[in-house]
């Protein structure tokens, strides 16, 4: 019950429009229950010409006089009433039907729009190490065919819940107003369908959940493949990727056709008990029909309103099977909005800082899933120093500048800026101290004035444009025929190495942070290309406080420290003329390199 619970909260705002849904379609109820009912003066008045009789003896008033009143008409006025009547309540009838269907929709795309925009902005607050978890496929699954799942819930299986449930409460009291025997022999006989529903929906919502996992599986996939598009086709690998594809996809085929034959089979059944019971009734019902019990457009309109109640029956398990596909996916999306953040801001952070003095970092630890990346690192930087770190593949080195912007805290230890420790500090008010340029270049579909402004998205052109110049971009933006204006593709395809990485840098300049990171941002580059990021970001780094990560160690002989990880602790650090002169790592690193 709290899955269902947790499901339909996210429809919470929207109650009084449920609420509103609900009368009109229990006017559409009745009225279907009145268009049912005209089935006996049509047959006992107009076609027989016999009286309406009833074998309960005991009717409402006004149900009485309605009666008393179509029986002392004459067969053509009980026609022409039947004319005039019917069309009106049609007319109405459909209106109401519009008004809830329509409102029913209404509130399934509200809910649709709010839950995108909660896992949306709530993996926008998540720390890094939830992604480096959970795959990028898996995660466009949660806000696209999970919400959908949800969206056939509280649309239609809601719609279909309410409506359903009262065309079966209207139908059932209608059959004890005609006999209330011949109902109750009914009504014995209809819990047998509830038995199969039950059975099906718990083998239904396990299906569900592995429909639903194999679904993140492709999304993952199709993530991966068209992202690494250049790769699979320089390995000639299009087949063997094709093929994954094709087996992933005949997997989830297979569990959704597993699904599809038992919501079938559950319908069938369904419909099955309904003929059956109607086969008794017939029996039954006919006898008293013969000896004068009642008239037979009395038993008609019991035997269709039985009849009516198949398919309410028959929708209702299939609003089961809707329902626990949307609770597996309502669960799944849950699993986001219920995670807590790793790096969270304090009560009553700092909103306003500024950096002066220096960056110290105390006795830092970090381990990543119980496996240590950073041991007891100390060190103090000043303003307006350059520091290189330096070390092996997996040394820690990205981890540790990781950890100026909080992208994830230490386990121990602590980072200070000018005495205070950044975790005292707003997330927004640290982070607009800090810029990034990184070895992978991350640009988005957007143009290339967006791209340079993303930080600072209140520049003018000319701040962009002279941000661009520094950056030695200008140039090459200019060449295209929309210049600034230009649409750069995903992950900015549409340009080269070096014009992502000059783009990057212009917006690192257009930020003007006081402290910069360089995550090996000229590593992936040629010679000429290099040449000309190198020089950008010479004036980039001009009056800042930079913490480079470099891959030449040729390019850092100018810091004023290096900084040499190996296994997540600082084994030595000191200049270049000092590191070289000593038997150490460093001058190890370095002689490879000049070789």
């Amino acid at each position: 019950m709290r899955d269902y619970r947790r499901l339909f909260s996210f429809a919470r705002p929207y109650y009084g429009l449920l609420v509103l849904s609900g009368i009109f379609m229990g006017i559409v109820t009745l009225l279907d229950v009145f268009r049912l009912s005209a089935i006996v003066p049509i047959i006992d008045r107009v076609f027989t010409n016999k009286s309406i009789v009833f074998a309960n003896n005991k009717y409402p008033v006004f149900i009485e006089n309605i009666l008393n009143y179509l029986n002392a008409l004459n067969q053509l006025k009980v026609l022409y009433l039947i004319l005039i009547v019917m069309p009106i309540a049609l007319c109405v009838r459909a209106f109401f039907e519009f008004l809830q269907a329509y409102i029913m929709s209404g509130v399934g795309q509200k809910v649709i729009r709010d839950v995108k925009d909660q896992v949306y902005a709530k993996l926008q607050v998540l720390s890094l190490d939830y992604f480096i978890q959970k795959r990028s496929g898996e995660l466009v699954s949660r806000v696209t065919n999970d919400v959908k799942l949800i969206e056939n819930a509280v649309s239609y299986g809601l719609e279909d819940l309410i409506y359903q449930s009262f065309q079966v409460i209207c139908f059932a009291v209608l059959t004890f107003f005609i006999n209330w025997r011949m109902a109750l022999i009914s009504l014995v006989i209809l819990p047998m369908v509830a038995v199969p529903v039950i059975l099906v929906g718990r083998i239904l919502r396990k299906l569900s959940k592995r429909s639903q996992e194999k679904m993140a599986d492709i999304n993952s996939l199709l993530v991966e493949t068209f992202l690494g598009s250049r790769i699979v086709r320089a390995f000639c690998a299009e087949e063997r990727e094709a093929l994954k594809f094709k087996k992933q996809n005949q997997d989830y085929y297979k569990i959704a056709m597993k699904s599809i034959k038992r919501t079938l089979l559950l319908g069938i059944t369904t419909e099955l008990t309904g003929v059956a019971m109607a086969l008794f009734i017939i029996f039954y019902a006919g006898r008293q029909v013969i000896e004068g019990g009642i008239s037979f457009g009395t038993f008609t309109l019991f035997m269709a309103t039985l009849l009516s109640l198949i398919k309410p029956f028959k929708k209702l398990s299939q609003v089961n099977s809707i329902m626990q596909q949307a609770v597996v996916a309502s669960n799944r999306i849950y699993e986001v909005l219920d995670t807590v953040p790793s790096v969270k801001e304090k009560p009553g952070a700092l909103q306003s800082v500024s950096f002066k003095e220096s960056i110290r970092f105390e006795n830092v630890w970090f381990d990543y899933t119980g496996q240590l990346i950073l041991k007891d690192i100390n060190l103090e930087v000043k303003k307006g120093q350059m520091i290189a770190v330096v070390g092996p593949s997996g040394a820690g080195k990205t981890t540790l500048l990781d950890l100026i912007p909080r992208f994830y805290d230490p386990r121990k230890g602590k980072i200070c800026i000018d005495g205070v420790d950044i975790t005292e500090m707003g997330i927004r008010a640290l982070r607009s101290l800090i810029g990034i340029v990184t070895q992978e270049t991350i640009l988005f579909n957007d143009t290339i004035k967006a791209n340079i402004a993303y930080g600072s998205p209140y520049a003018s052109d000319k701040e962009i444009t002279q941000a661009a110049a520094q950056a030695h971009a200008d140039e090459f933006i200019r060449n295209f025929p929309l210049g600034y204006n230009t649409v750069i593709g995903d992950r900015g395809t549409k340009l080269s190495g070096g014009e992502r990485q000059r783009l990057a840098i212009a917006r690192a300049l257009l930020k003007n942070p006081a402290i910069l990171i360089l995550d090996e941002a000229t590593s992936q580059l040629d010679s000429e290309a290099e040449r000309i990021v190198q020089d950008a970001l010479d004036k980039l780094i001009q009056g800042r406080t930079v913490f480079v990560i470099a891959h030449r160690l040729s390019t850092v002989r100018s810091a004023h420290k290096i900084i040499i990880l190996d296994k997540g602790a600082i084994v030595q650090q000191g200049t270049h003329s000092h590191l070289i002169e000593k038997d150490g790592l460093y001058r190890r690193l370095y002689e490879m390199q000049e070789m």
